[in-house]
């Protein structure tokens, strides 16, 4: 039984699209900041879990500075790299037992307990457990100048935390890095597993954006009230 748990948070991002001076996981809501409020979620679900915390190597110490005195889990914290399948390795290279692995950006604050520990018990049966919903897009394939329809009802966005049995994920990050290592799903299945798909959910935004800021506000204030 995979009793033991961590969740690795990637907070490698700069801000540049949030027009912001500062990391945006770093950026308040309600008072609090957004990786605050991520890492909350995390030990709702679980009181035992661990946090490994992936920084820019310059916000390490804002990191520490801003978590330690509230967090009362293990937490440990590492420099991001350039692309998020090194930030990831990076992180973990700090899972040393065996246990069920969640890999969570830390600018989706506004995943639930109940979303986090339906990934676990998958993981746990499965082997891994990818939140995702469906598009209610309609959604077009360009393809060189042209585009088509595409079937919506086929169509399914990926969301995080990405949640592994540990083994899985440590030898996927094993191999060689490739450009289309855009989330941890992908580079399982590059390593030769299939992946499995957990219902997700719509509120579980990723903040890249002043308007997805607006929006976790709003709902963060709701639930918050």
């Amino acid at each position: 039984m995979y009793s033991k748990k961590i969740a690795i948070i990637v907070a490698g991002g700069t801000g540049q699209r949030m027009g912001s001076v500062v990391p945006k996981q770093f950026l308040n809501i309600e008072g609090k900041s957004i990786l605050l409020h991520t890492i909350d979620q995390f030990v709702n679900a679980f009181e035992d879990i661990e946090l490994v915390v992936v920084l820019p190597e310059g916000y390490i110490e804002e990191g520490k500075k801003l978590l330690l005195n509230k967090i009362k889990n293990k937490i440990q914290f590492i420099a991001g790299g350039d692309t998020r399948f090194q930030s990831v390795k990076n992180g973990l290279a700090m899972v040393q037992q065996k246990s069920i692995v969640f890999v969570h950006d830390a600018v989706r604050c506004l995943l639930t307990p109940a979303l986090i520990q339906r990934c676990y018990q998958q993981a746990v049966e499965k082997g891994s457990a990818i939140p995702a919903v469906s598009s209610t897009d309609t959604v077009r394939i360009m393809e060189n100048e042209q585009h088509r329809l595409f079937d919506r009802e086929k169509v399914m966005l990926i969301q995080t935390p990405q949640t592994f049995q540990s083994d899985i994920l440590l030898s996927a990050f094993n191999q060689p890095y490739q450009s289309q290592f855009t989330d941890e799903a992908n580079v399982v299945e590059a390593n030769g597993q299939d992946v499995f798909l957990v219902d997700g959910e719509f509120e579980n935004i990723k903040i890249t954006r002043p308007l997805d800021l607006a929006i976790a506000t709003y709902v963060l204030t709701k639930r918050l009230a």
